[in-house]
């Protein structure tokens, strides 16, 4: 290589902040091109002039990684590509990325590496806040409800194997929205705080605090008898009633009451356990507050139950069968009525051969914990769909469980991995609802749809009343408008200032919009005067087990000739 091309490569290095290295493997000696003070700090092309030496300083812990990435790519011959953290000179770490190329001799040994290493610490710090975020409550450093909900889906889980008996509490702060009226924002989260860093010293180092609403704490207390959750519940109340909590404004004595369920027994989901637990808070509030009330189930929820349990043996049954099929429905275009795409909804073929609607088993297979396995089959059924047929979009709704379940996403990533044809044909829809549990994971998870070549649509929105601005950050393709506001939107002017505000937002955001629940032609006179891009209702089509496609082809009769 001559010498302009050695300086041009070196000012690319430099540009870019790169370090080039050729480490000889059999004197151990490296030679840098490139400034090594952000890795080493000053002296560092000193300091590190062996492998052996280099090595000395990664991560005790990282190190392990490092050399078991370099023998499989001297024995695979795999791809030399690793992150681990260095120690400079002053004791700190930086993370570096290292990708290399081995060279080998006659007989197959490697004798040289050439490898390229870039300091990419702001990108790890990026990714570890987000991580934070997407598990932790920034105020209290406490789990977030997702992160509560899923160790206490595990819990219930293994409690219910081993029989073992647990607990879950809702703790609500009384009148936290007066102390933020009279005193300020500040003093309210000093509050929040102090009755989160009160409890915490309160439990078993065992027990698992989680932030699940703005005053509400949720304790999941995963060895505990009836008798025993009550002493703790108690416990936590007397702790509230006797030292104030100092605040910015002065010490303040607040007081908490407390709602909580045990599990399993009837309990078979984490999102039961919370729903009965908030149920037996707002009781407890009801009764005058600073107060702990259990929750009991009554005779007529004790028979709700029952009958949930056979609708949960009907989906176990219906999808062990195949039995649980997906109905139709067509989103057509404003400008020209043909159908845009197709939007897929859940149906259940009973055992009588009966057509079962979603509104009659999906929320009890949400209350039992089903839901995963019916967004998986229904993914199955869409992506098979898409394949046989080329021409056609489909849309694929999921429940707010699976926005978190990583299962899911793998399976949707070996499904659709080097199938963009399949993949742009794909929309995946989230209701509003769903999306703003958590803001963090929602915006993972639309990252990781969106890089699959997929479309994201948020369904039902509006019915959140959560503000659009915060969906601005997130690259959503397609926003619903929520039924209630279409209907009689024709009569009705409330709902035409909503969706012609919703309109200008998605135009600016370069979202389309879809109207749900068009149900006359008054109505989508209107929306399409409005300038709402895509319609769907019973007005353009009913949701249909045997799509367009598959209908069977009728041949016109002909008549007789005498």
């Amino acid at each position: 290589m001559d010498r302009d091309h050695v300086d041009i490569l070196k000012a690319g290095l430099a540009a870019a902040g790169d370090i080039a290295y050729v480490w000889d493997l059999v004197d151990d000696s490296i030679a840098w091109s490139g400034t090594l003070q952000g890795v080493a700090g000053k002296d560092g092309a000193v300091t590190i002039d062996s492998g052996n030496n280099f090595h000395s300083l990664i991560k005790a812990e990282d190190l392990s990684q490092r050399l078991a990435s370099l023998q499989q790519h001297f024995i695979n011959g795999d791809p030399f590509d690793c992150e681990y953290r260095l120690q400079r000179n002053d004791g700190s770490y930086c993370w570096i990325h290292d990708r290399g190329q081995a060279e080998f001799d006659d007989e197959g040994v490697p004798v040289r590496m050439s490898g390229i290493l870039r300091i990419v610490t702001t990108r790890k710090q990026a990714e570890s806040q987000l991580e934070q975020r997407a598990n932790y409550d920034d105020l209290t450093g406490h789990l977030n409800k997702q992160r509560l909900r899923d160790a206490l889906q595990h819990a219930i889980e293994y409690n219910q194997r081993y029989d073992i008996h647990g607990a879950f509490l809702a703790v609500g702060i009384d009148k936290l929205s007066m102390i933020n009226d009279a005193y300020g924002p500040e003093t309210a989260d000093a509050v929040i705080v102090g009755v989160a860093q009160r409890m915490e010293r309160s439990l078993r180092v065992i027990d698992l605090i989680g932030r699940i609403g703005g005053d509400r704490f949720g304790v999941l207390l995963s060895n505990a008898t009836q008798k025993g959750f009550a002493k703790t519940a108690d416990k936590l109340l007397e702790i509230f009633r006797t030292n104030p909590i100092q605040t910015p404004s002065g010490p303040l004595h607040i007081t908490i009451s407390i709602g909580g369920v045990c599990f399993p027994g009837s309990v078979r989901t984490a999102q039961t356990a919370m729903t009965c637990a908030e149920s037996a808070l707002q009781e407890a509030k009801t009764r005058g507050r600073n107060c702990f009330v259990k929750y009991e189930m009554s005779t007529a929820q004790r028979e709700q139950q029952r009958r949930n349990m056979d609708m949960g043996r009907r989906v176990l049954a219906a999808l062990e069968d195949n039995r649980v099929v997906l109905a139709f429905q067509p989103v057509v275009s404003a400008k020209t009525l043909e159908v845009t795409y197709y939007e897929t909804l859940l149906r259940m073929i009973d055992e009588d051969g009966k057509v079962v609607t979603a509104a009659h088993f999906v929320p009890i297979a949400e209350k039992l914990g089903l839901m995963r396995l019916l967004d998986q089959r229904a993914l199955q059924l869409v992506v098979s769909e898409l394949e046989e047929q080329e021409d056609i979009r489909l849309a694929l709704n999921i429940s707010s469980l699976t926005v978190t379940d990583r299962s899911w996403l793998r399976k949707v990533s070996a499904l659709l991995k080097n199938r963009t044809d399949v993949a742009r044909r794909l929309t995946v829809e989230i209701t509003e609802t769903a999306a703003m549990e958590d803001a963090a994971v929602f915006a993972q998870f639309v990252a990781e749809i969106k890089a699959l070549g997929c479309r994201v649509s948020l369904d039902d929105f509006g019915a959140g009343y959560t503000s659009f601005q915060q969906m601005k950050a997130v690259p959503i393709d397609v926003v619903k408008i929520d039924g209630s506001f279409v209907r009689d939107v024709a009569t009705n002017a409330e709902n035409q200032l909503f969706i012609s505000t919703l309109l200008g937002l998605a135009k600016g955001f370069g979202m389309e919009t879809v109207a749900e629940c068009v149900e006359n032609e008054v109505d989508a006179r209107v929306l399409i005067g409005m300038g709402v891009a895509m319609l769907q209702g019973w007005h353009y089509g009913r949701p249909e087990v045997v799509p367009p496609w598959r209908q069977p082809i009728v041949e016109p009769k002909l008549a007789l000739v005498d």
